[in-house]
């Protein structure tokens, strides 16, 4: 018993010192990349440029090391933001999330959670030593007409790492992170028999992987799990069941990196999901802080220096 309580006290302390993902920040983030004059789709390319500025400059005061991916689509120029902490190393981790929307709605769980989830990152890594470069990713061009094509933004950065042989442990795309129910029957799945396992109350957050997911998945998927931030479900299956392969980890998983993707499982859960209503008042901006926290927790286990 006081084994136990050791090692609870000691998994709070750790938790205490590293978790600072702050609600308020948030908020804030939230507000700057939704509540918008414009939609950030790829025809409103000025609105998309506005975001991804506003990325690059949060990026910029905790790396000196930021830059925009550029490529050219139909003659116009999209922009991927990449932020890397621990260059001296050559093992990567890429975390990457999207920023554009589908169509004209602003896109609050789709997906500015995952790149205020980055942006959060960004603040709790500056000055952390670590044994492999994280590159955190804010991907353009997700969403259709471009998904499932050579001109997503993750399709030209997973391309460009595997043309370059550039040593990637592994991958995590972050999709969907702030929409939490706990009343029943507010979870559904791609096979109702799933109900049975995973319950139908959409309060957890789920780890997906493909089968043979690789090294990294395995340990992220474990070390997540270790942090105890939130409710933490893990789901594995083959890439054509709908929905297992619906993010930016696709096109890793296409070169053959270990990916996987942490998300609420988007319209399994919430019905805001490409729709007008995806603002971000429907958010549970609490559970999206401790997301980010084991996220954050789960990568210092994984490459942060030991000695």
């Amino acid at each position: 018993m006081y084994k136990y309580f050791t090692l609870l006290l000691f998994t709070l302390n750790i938790y205490n010192c590293f978790a600072k993902t702050d609600t308020t920040s948030i908020s804030l983030h939230l507000q700057k990349i939704t509540k918008t004059a414009a939609y950030r789709n790829y025809q409103n390319l000025t609105q998309l440029n506005a975001v991804a500025s506003y990325i690059k400059s949060y990026f910029s005061k905790y790396s000196d090391s930021v830059a925009y991916q550029e490529y050219e689509v139909d003659g116009k120029i999209y922009k991927n933001v990449i932020c890397s902490f621990g260059t001296e190393n050559t093992q990567r981790i890429i975390v990457g999330a999207h920023y554009d929307v589908c169509g004209n709605q602003e896109g609050a769980d789709d997906n500015a959670s995952g790149v205020v989830g980055l942006l959060e990152l960004a603040y709790q890594l500056k000055g952390q030593k670590l044994n492999k470069r994280l590159d955190l990713v804010a991907y353009t061009l997700e969403e259709p007409p471009y998904f499932r094509t050579e001109f997503m933004g993750s399709a030209v950065h997973a391309k460009h790492l595997s043309d370059n042989n550039i040593d990637v442990f592994g991958m995590l795309s972050i999709e969907m992170t702030g929409y939490f129910k706990d009343e029943k029957n507010t979870q559904n799945y791609p096979l109702g028999i799933l109900s049975l396992r995973y319950g139908n109350r959409g309060n957890y957050i789920t780890l997906v992987n493909q089968f043979n997911k690789g090294k990294f998945a395995k340990q992220f998927s474990r070390c997540f799990k270790d942090s105890k931030t939130i409710i933490t479900k893990s789901f594995t299956g083959p890439k054509t069941l709908p929905g297992i392969d619906f993010s930016d980890h696709l096109n890793y998983w296409n070169h053959g990196y270990s990916a996987l993707m942490i998300t609420d499982t988007s319209f399994y859960r919430n019905k805001n999901y490409h729709q007008k209503t995806d603002t971000m008042e429907t958010l549970d901006i609490g559970r999206m802080a401790k997301v980010i926290d084991g996220i954050y927790l789960a990568l210092l286990k994984l490459a942060a220096k030991t000695n």
